[in-house]
């Protein structure tokens, strides 16, 4: 069984609006008269662009061609109302600065400068000036990035001929980086329980969260999940359980007894999330003596990755920015599976990596496996955990570091995962080489104000992630060894 396709035909993924792009395409309305033919085959262009934005999985809000100061104006006033993602303005040939300004002004929204030549190079022999008017819309980048510089304006720009797919490519990038504005800008994250006792690391001011990303933070009691556990069917369990066993391999070690407990937890973390409209969830609690809190606590692991698996991340020991940084990495497709360090392996220069759960069945190498455990290590309680070898191949870390003013900060590596020896101790597990002493790697991490946790995500995507953290607002910085 292919658990990647189980998963995906078994879970209903969880979906928020797509992402909403704002598309304008123009040039200067003086040329129309002078060079008949220019316009329409400006125009001829402009659908092309349109129709690969429309193939891309958002939603695009397409306010037409501008030629002037005034279309500029009502084009920018459209994008304003329509709260967009990223506008795109496509600069078919030169067009003054002063029609592209008011639409970032208006809009207040980042904004992508693209120009894109009809095809790779012109023919001098046969091109008189108005043939060349369309290949020159890079002739106000730098007009319109010195302008939006003086504005205070962050610019970008990509460059390139029109069925480039480099420069696509490059296009696409941002794209993806404003699925992850979209995605955080409207999220509602969970935060259960309390802080792990002593872990100052993780302890995440909730109004910088909102002030920062535009999402909001629900804080929820573990009452909340043990009043919906309470009302969960004897006929669900059963349906959870079957469709775990779908899922995953069931080691020898489960106990049938924890694995119906981690079941019902499952059905009820569901309602939670349902209940309260969340898009991720970090949780702790430490309980006592067995009571129905700590078994509620011990219990998420099996829940939390099938609720991360169908896009709902779900963290613990109340790791709010790495569940953050976990729908982040759902949002550029690359998975994100809730990670730390675990040993250093000098023979083969390797950092091991991973958690005790929960887990995101997207990265995993092969059927990911339950195993039973009789204690979680620096944890009460008991029950099944998720145990998996990561993919083989190139990941990227990606975490949410802090600053001494509170700032937040985008923190990215990328390595690649090699085969080798692993721990059997119910873990997600990861041999991860980054090209240089494991040692020095670790070094080099921590000091960029990364927390204890954060996202092993696939492939190399650490440029998907700067570009989201320009749109963002937020710093970037990547970790890269020689």
């Amino acid at each position: 069984m292919n658990h990647k396709q189980s998963a995906a035909q078994l879970l209903e993924p969880h979906r928020r609006r797509p992402t909403r792009i704002g598309l304008v395409s123009g040039g200067l309305g003086a040329y129309w008269p002078q060079f008949p033919q220019l316009l329409p085959q400006l125009q001829d262009s402009v659908r092309y662009v349109t129709a690969r934005f429309e193939a891309l999985d958002a939603d695009v809000v397409d306010t037409g061609f501008i030629s002037d100061v005034e279309g500029a104006a009502v084009a920018g006033e459209t994008l304003r109302v329509a709260d967009c993602d990223l506008i795109v303005i496509f600069l078919t040939t030169y067009l003054t600065s002063s029609m592209v300004l008011p639409i970032a002004q208006r809009a207040k929204t980042p904004v992508l400068v693209i120009d894109l030549q009809p095809t790779e190079a012109m023919d001098h022999a046969s091109f008189d000036t108005g043939k060349w008017l369309a290949y020159c819309g890079q002739c106000p980048v730098p007009e319109v990035a010195n302008v939006f510089r003086r504005a205070g304006i962050d610019f970008r720009s990509v460059s390139g001929h029109l069925k480039q797919e480099s420069a696509w490519e490059r296009i696409t990038q941002w794209v993806h980086a404003a699925g992850v504005r979209a995605r955080l800008r409207n999220a509602r994250h969970g935060l259960m329980g309390h802080l792990y006792p002593g872990m100052l690391d993780v302890a995440t001011d909730l109004t910088t969260v909102s002030t920062t990303f535009g999402s909001h933070v629900e804080v929820l009691e573990f009452d909340d999940l043990r009043e919906r556990v309470n009302q969960v069917t004897p006929a669900q369990v059963v349906e959870r359980l079957e469709l775990a066993r779908e899922l995953f391999v069931l080691d020898d070690s489960v106990d049938d007894d924890d694995f119906a407990w981690g079941a019902k937890v499952s059905v009820g973390l569901d309602r939670l999330v349902e209940d309260f409209n969340l898009d991720s969830l970090a949780y702790y609690h430490r309980g006592l003596a067995g009571e129905q809190h700590e078994r509620l606590g011990a219990g998420m692991i099996l829940g939390s990755s099938i609720l991360t698996a169908r896009g709902v991340p779900m963290a613990g020991e109340f790791e709010l920015r790495t569940s953050i940084a976990m729908l982040a990495a759902q949002a550029i497709g690359a998975g994100g599976s809730f990670t730390e360090i675990q040993a250093l392996n000098f023979h083969d220069n390797v950092v091991e990596m991973g958690h005790d759960g929960p887990a995101h069945l997207a990265v995993s190498a092969k059927d990911p496996l339950l195993r039973g455990l009789g204690v979680y290590h620096g944890k009460p309680g008991w029950g099944v955990s998720v145990e998996f070898d990561v993919q083989h191949g190139p990941v990227t870390t990606f975490g949410l570091g802090q600053d001494p003013d509170g700032s937040y900060v985008f923190v990215t590596s990328e390595g690649v995962v090699v085969p080798g020896p692993l721990l059997a101790i119910g873990n997600t597990t990861s041999r991860v080489d980054f090209g240089a002493d494991p040692g020095l790697w670790v070094d080099e991490w921590s000091q960029t104000g990364i927390g204890h946790h954060w996202a092993l995500c696939l492939g190399h995507r650490a440029s998907d992630i700067k570009a989201a953290a320009s749109l963002l607002g937020v710093e970037h910085r990547h970790v890269a060894l020689p």
